[in-house]
């Protein structure tokens, strides 16, 4: 099933304290609601706490960037005071199973977090993630099965729940690499997406890779995409000597990591000068767009392309 993942589904931001990440967003003129949080009684008939790990994401078109951090039980540091807690319903024999996923992902969460602030999710889109589960496995990809859950989508009418359909790929030392099922078109008119920036959609992320590996790398990507690297997207793969050819002045706090990613906008000359206004630094890449770098941005340099 030859091109079945043409572009990203999201990025993730992983950050330690969300509050300043969420301030920071706003800053480079992205919409970020408040983030929710799973909570659980800690016993019964108490009231539930948070746990686990806290979210939100900047909506595109058909696409979105997240932010989220690990959270400690029972603590509500780090979040803003409007955080939407979000009790944990699931049946009494499943409870255990929940609670024992997310805190899972939470500490991997946790050390991707104490790796380096910055980008540990990749996820690619799909219009069929059933089609390309199978073309994963016969191409010898290792990855956990096509799984399901919901996901809260702030609206103008409130905050609905999303069913999402997406597969882990196995082993991927840059982060929580996968697939997932095209956002549905139902909830498309609901998203906020009159960001101050104009940002319209996410095209891209780069890929640094340790010196040497890169053809390695390419191997692995062209494998997860079912064709060649394309210079169109949607992922960028360099080595940590070619990174500062394509974001001069960038070092990757580690290697392979994700060191960006790309939003495409309307107007180039609206984006500079908001950044300026808002104090944030910008340089252009060697293609002529402009960038805030990961100094400035929490660990994830971020990308704006005129389109």
């Amino acid at each position: 099933m030859p091109h079945d993942i043409a572009r990203l589904h999201h990025v993730g931001h992983v950050v330690s304290d969300m509050t300043q990440a969420m301030t920071l967003y706003r800053r480079l003129g992205f919409h970020v609601p408040p983030p929710s949080v799973p909570a659980l009684a800690p016993r019964e008939g108490a009231a539930p706490e948070p746990f686990g790990a806290a979210n939100t994401h900047a909506e595109l078109s058909r696409s979105f960037v997240e932010l989220v951090t690990p959270v400690q039980l029972g603590t509500m540091a780090g979040l803003p005071p409007d955080a939407r807690i979000v009790p944990l319903q699931a049946p009494p024999e499943k409870l255990p199973l929940f609670q024992s996923r997310i805190e899972t992902a939470s500490a991997q969460l946790g050390g991707w977090r104490d790796r380096f602030e910055g980008l540990h999710i990749l996820m690619f889109s799909s219009p069929d993630v059933d089609g390309t589960e199978n073309r994963l496995s016969a191409a010898g990809v290792g990855h956990g099965g096509v799984n399901t859950v919901g996901r809260p989508v702030e609206t103008p009418d409130g905050v609905r729940t999303e069913p999402v359909r997406y597969l882990e790929i196995d082993g991927a030392p840059e982060g929580r690499v996968g697939v997932v099922a095209d956002l549905d078109p139902e909830f498309q008119h609901a998203r906020h997406l009159d960001h101050p920036n104009g940002a319209r959609d996410l095209v891209e992320a780069v890929l640094c890779v340790p010196d040497g590996q890169l053809p390695l790398f390419h191997e692995r990507y062209e494998r997860y995409l079912g064709r060649p690297i394309s210079a169109e997207g949607p992922v960028t793969l360099l080595t940590e000597a070619d990174l500062p050819g394509l974001l001069p002045g960038e070092d990757p706090r580690a290697a392979p990591a994700l060191v960006s990613f790309t939003v495409a906008v309307p107007d180039i000359a609206r984006v500079r000068a908001l950044l300026s206004e808002n104090g944030l630094p910008v340089r252009e890449t060697a293609r002529g767009e402009l960038f805030v770098p990961a100094d400035a941005t929490l660990g994830a340099a971020v990308i704006f392309r005129e389109v």
